[in-house]
């Protein structure tokens, strides 16, 4: 029998050839060695083409020789991986890995991963090979996960709700999936106050949205070299503020101190394509998620911003009641 179940039936699926059927009749492919759930292409299309490109950027040990996403886990979630032996992990949301590579090198874990991307197809490269028997992948909906609910003892979900359709049914749908008394930990992009969309970023991205995904990445790519040094000039002259309204991520709170130059600028190019490209970009209030959390069956044990490897993020954990 496969791991995964028939996300709408949650009935065991038995493998055939190269599909996944259930005893209702429905088939799922397996494409590349990974069950699909879904449409492959689908309003992700833009981060399969991003973490496809730029599949070793944020790995760990690949595109760069820190450990910045083992720690960015490491202080949002508050787990200690080398205390998860054995235990179910679902993490939703899994890009090109980065966390499934920490997850693995650094636990005995059972990891269970999806991404409604075909960024999966990246991950699968970069970390198959690191959790024979205990990794398993899929491209899913976070509306419609192939496992049962009250399965895991630990759920994960970084960078990811921003990016969903309807950020409360995104939490909802976490919370089924985790046991009683199992974990649920995941960050966002947070509303701060009223000036947090008077930025560069949502004033283009009417527009950069509907752009051709090769025409921007390539203009990104262009443009680059000279807001990097547009933006270090304004920060040396005590300027930060304005930086805000250059079409560039924030090189302070998102691309890691210790890179080189061609490393920190392809961050730089990584970061602001993720700015402008995706579908959806809803920031939220803390307390706002926090409430979400209790209305649908969870405890919550923490809400604020938490301080990791380079940068700041809004934060919210909580225990399946």
């Amino acid at each position: 029998m496969s791991a995964f179940v028939d996300p709408l039936t949650f009935a065991p699926l038995e493998q055939k050839g190269d599909m996944l059927v259930s005893p209702s009749g429905a088939r799922f492919p397996i494409v590349n060695g990974i069950p699909r759930f879904c449409e492959v292409e689908n309003y992700t299309s833009n981060f399969g083409r991003q973490w496809n490109l730029f599949e070793k950027t944020q790995i760990d040990g690949e595109g760069n020789a820190l450990d910045v996403s083992a720690r960015r886990l490491a202080d949002e979630t508050g787990w200690d991986l080398g205390a998860m032996d054995g235990l179910d992990i679902l993490e939703v949301g899994s890009g090109a890995g980065r966390f499934s590579r920490a997850i693995l090198e650094r636990s005995s874990a059972n990891l269970y991963s999806v991404d409604y991307s075909t960024a999966v197809e990246a991950n699968q490269r970069n970390n198959a090979a690191l959790g024979p028997g205990r990794f398993f992948l899929a491209q899913a909906s976070i509306y419609e996960m192939p496992f049962p609910d009250d399965r895991f003892d630990k759920v994960l979900c970084l960078g990811v709700l921003q990016h969903t359709p309807d950020f409360e049914q995104s939490v909802a749908s976490l919370i089924r999936k985790a046991k009683p008394g199992g974990e649920i930990v995941v960050d966002f992009y947070p509303i701060r106050g009223w000036w947090t969309k008077l930025h560069a970023k949502y004033l283009l991205r009417p527009l950069t949205t509907r752009m051709d995904q090769e025409k921007l990445l390539r203009l990104i790519e262009r443009n680059v070299p000279w807001m990097i040094r547009a933006w270090e000039a304004l920060d040396r002259l005590g300027l930060h503020v304005l930086t805000r309204f250059l079409p560039i991520v924030d090189l302070r709170s998102v691309v890691p101190p210790g890179l080189s130059e061609d490393e920190r600028r392809e961050w730089a190019v990584l970061d602001t394509f993720d700015m402008y490209s995706p579908q959806y970009d809803h920031p939220q209030r803390i307390d706002t998620v926090a409430r979400w959390f209790e209305k649908h069956g969870a405890q919550v044990t923490f809400a604020g911003f938490v301080t990791s490897a380079h940068g700041e993020a809004a934060v919210v954990r909580a225990v399946r009641r």
